[in-house]
Formats: structure tokens, sequence, C-alpha cells
């Protein structure tokens, strides 16, 4: 069965789920949203007005309170069914993911997969929501006549924008934490990747989620986004993108709560002492799968001149293996998502090489498929030091020794995750304490997850805390109702 089939109309055009419907725009306006694999059509969305964005706010006032009352288990209930029909339709939106975004198929389908496993895991951690009762003879002075019950509400509507890299994953980790606290959801994705989001609703109003809990967005940010984030029926705003939109959010969200998870330029600190072998496979493993399309990415190695001289032969003859082209082969190197950010990744390497740095390997385009690129002799007074780049290119920085690795590391803007390789306990944890990051991974890549572990970025890489348990207290709120046992006096 097609997800899609017959909903709305026309072959590949969609709609945006609406009050419990699939809705075509007032404005009768789609944009064409082309495959990075091919150039090929994938669909048309709807380019929604400010009119359709506030019927879709209004609709989410309206059933607010009904979610917010529905038992928890029930809430739960829905999360389960959505996640045997992720699973059920993998393959099929594994698909979607793979026109739509150029992500290779097997990683597509595991995404579809590791979201169901995201649904199943926050039912049971919202089952395990309990209020507490405080005595007021805990306190000087107080009394135990009065007790505090404290429970956790909802905030009200949560506004979730997604990115194009993984729209199903980063929808489902806000919308599941969002919806299990009792709260209605407006789900802006990013315009490439709003198809694959708009199964993802599909799949949410199949499994049963009650109509107008969750409505869906589509549009260019350029158009509506500043309207929707200063919306004054939103709530919360959980955005998951650059540090640049990131920055102009937090800007015109005065006083609603954010949740902000940005960039990072992570990197993998190596010591002398290090295994070489295990060290080079988890560093290309970070850095070049789904063409470093990811904000957890290994961004740079810092090394010492020996330690380097021993990475590059075992990172080259590793590099030389990665399978370049068409996703739909599985291969890792896969196009970028459009032609801007495959021109802004050749303008960073392009200023290393003015500036004396050496392309080992790479750096050459064909269209917007980007070979998998290894630079050494990367310095401070290059780009690439320090700007991201979204793509299959790997900088060496070497370094004068472990303090000097950990100052540029700091250096940076960002603080998402770093990586340090040493088999010394004891470096490890000096090198963890000193770096000034959300995660710092001891012999492993920078990644994700698992998805209940709490992920976070410092500095320009965001703001709050994700991983089930902790969005879950983010897009809810204690309340108190304080119980007067003594009633002499009145």
């Amino acid at each position: 069965m097609r997800m899609f089939q017959n909903l709305c109309g026309a072959d590949k055009t969609y709609c945006n789920l609406y009050d419990g419907g699939w809705v075509k725009p007032s404005s009768g306006a789609y944009i064409e949203i082309l495959s990075p694999v091919d150039g090929s059509l994938v669909g048309r969305v709807p380019a929604m007005s400010r009119e359709d964005v506030d019927r879709a706010v209004a609709n989410s006032k309206e059933t607010l309170q009904s979610w917010a009352e529905a038992p928890i288990y029930e809430r739960a209930q829905v999360f389960y069914r959505a996640a045997d029909l992720l699973e059920e339709h993998a393959e099929e939106i594994g698909h979607v993911l793979t026109m739509e975004i150029a992500k290779d198929k097997k990683s597509a389908v595991y995404e579809v997969q590791r979201t169901a496993d995201f649904l199943r895991y926050t039912a049971d951690a919202g089952k395990g929501i309990a209020g507490e009762a405080i005595s007021g003879d805990n306190f000087p002075g107080g009394s135990k006549n009065k007790i505090s019950y404290v429970s956790r509400v909802p905030l009200g509507t949560v506004l979730a924008i997604s990115p194009f890299n993984y729209p199903i994953n980063l929808s489902v980790s806000k919308i599941a934490p969002a919806l299990i606290g009792g709260n209605t959801v407006l789900l802006k994705p990013a315009t490439q990747g709003s198809i694959s989001a708009l199964y993802l609703a599909r799949v949410m109003q199949e499994a049963g989620l009650p109509r107008g809990v969750l409505n869906t967005i589509t549009g260019r940010g350029s158009e509506i986004g500043d309207y929707i984030v200063t919306h004054p029926g939103v709530n919360f705003i959980n955005f998951t993108g650059s540090t640049e939109v990131g920055r102009h959010i937090s800007k015109l969200s005065a006083m609603v709560p954010l949740m902000l998870e940005l960039g990072g330029k992570d990197a993998a600190i190596v010591l002398p002492d290090a295994d070489m072998d295990f060290t080079a496979d988890n560093i290309i493993s970070g850095a070049y799968a789904y063409s470093g399309q990811r904000c957890t990415a290994v961004k740079r190695i810092l090394a010492q001149d020996d330690v380097a001289d021993q990475l590059v032969p075992r990172l080259l003859s590793r590099i030389v293996k990665l399978q370049v082209g068409d996703p739909r082969d599985n291969a890792v190197i896969v196009p970028l998502i459009n032609t801007k950010a495959a021109d802004f990744v050749m303008s960073l390497i392009d200023d290393a090489v003015a500036k004396g740095a050496t392309v080992l390997t790479g750096g050459t385009r064909n269209g917007d498929l980007i070979q998998p690129t290894l630079i050494d002799h990367v310095t401070t007074d290059m780009r690439l030091a320090w700007e991201e780049p979204f793509g299959p290119v790997l900088p060496i920085l070497r370094v004068k020794d472990m303090q000097d690795a950990i100052d540029i590391a700091n250096h940076s803007e960002y603080g998402l995750q770093s990586s340090v390789f040493t088999n010394n306990i004891h470096d490890a944890f000096f090198v963890a304490g000193q770096l000034e990051v959300g995660t710092v991974q001891i012999n492993s890549k920078t990644e994700r997850g698992p998805d209940h572990f709490p992920f976070l970025g410092v500095k320009a890489s965001g703001m709050g805390t994700q991983g089930v348990k902790y969005a879950i207290e983010a897009m809810t709120r204690p309340k108190a109702v304080v119980f007067n046992l003594d009633m002499k006096s009145h």
C-alpha cells in the first residue's frame, strides 16, 4: 500500500495535514521538490500562506485541552501503532528519503527503523511521568499542614522545525516528546525534506492521532518562517538547523522558550598512544557518512606531527574504498543537498589550498557531487579550520601537544561534540574535562545517540538538552497545587 495514494489528487502533489485531513494551500501555490540524485521531480508541496498558518495554529489550540486531558497510556498507544506502521512502510519511506535528500538506501531505511524505536521508547518514558508530593515541614518554619502536589503540564502549542538531513528522525525527536507531554504540535519541515516529513505525518494520522493534535506547515522559510516563529499562538520552538538561522530565531522569539540544535565543528583529538587503525576506522565513518552532512560529523583532526604521519596513510587507504555516486546503490559519498552547499564546500577547499594546505585526495566535484577530500597541513588562518563545511572534506591540523589541541578545539565558536582517541584513561578524562562541548566521545567518532542519551551543544551549537527524558521535561512545566490542611483558622 502506498501511504499517500489518492490523498491529494494529482500524482506527486502533496497536501498538508490539518484538522485530521489533507488540505491544499489556499493560494493554490506549490513548491517543486527536485531530487539531488538525478534532478527528477520528487513531488510538489503546498506553499502555505500566513492565513494557512493562522488556521493551523488556531486548530492546534482547539484540540489542546482534550489532548492534554487524555490519559498518558492512550497517547502512548498511538506511538506504538505509529512505530509499527513505520516499520511496515520502512522501504517505501526510505525510498522517498533517498530521492528527496540523496541519503543512501541503507541509511534511509535505518532512519525510519530508528525512528520507530524512538517512538516506542518515548511512549514508555511518558508512562513514567509522575508527580510528587512535598511536605511543608521539610523546610525550616514549615508545617506538616501544608503539602504541595507537583505535576507536569504541557506548555501548549510546540513549533517543531526539522532539518533536511534527518527529516523523519529529527521530526519525531521533537514531535514525540511534545505530544507525550500533552502538547499539540505544528511541524514545519525544511523545504527539501518536507515530502518525507509529510509521510511521517501520514503515519501519525493512520496510527490514530486525534485531529488537530499534529498539523503540518510547508513553505519556504524566507516567506513564512519569521511569521511562524513570532506567532502569538506558539508556546515553544524546537529547531534544528544552521547556527545562522538559530541565532535569528532566538532574536525574534522574545519570551518564548527555545530548544536549538545548531552547527558544529567537531574535533577528533588523536593522542600518540591511540590505536591508529581503530582511530582511522572511526574517523572515516564519522567524517564521510552521508557526505558529512551531519552536525555531528567529524570535521577536523587535531594531532601532533608523528601521529598525523601515522594516520594519513591509514586514512587514505580507507577513503579510496568509499563508494561514491548514486545513493540508490548505497553510495556513501552522494550529491550534496544543492548547488549552494557544494559551492560553499569548494570555497573552503580553495581557500585552504591558496593558503598552503595540501590536498591528499579529492578536492574535485562533478556537479553537486564532491569527491571525499582529505587536506593536510591546514592552519588556523584558513577558513576550513573554523567553518563547518557540511560536506565530505576533512582537514588535518598539526598541533604541538595535547594542550595545543585542546586550545584549538575550544577556540571554535561551536561546542557540539569532540572525540579523544587514547589508551590512557587519565589523559582521556583530562581532555574531556577541558573541552567546551556538550558531549565528549572517548575512543569513538562523534555521533548522536543512543536517543535516550542527553544531546546538547554549547556556545553557537545550541540551547537546551535533547534526548527523550530531557526533551519531555523541556516541553512540559511543573505545576504546584498546595493543600492547606489546617482549617482551624478559617
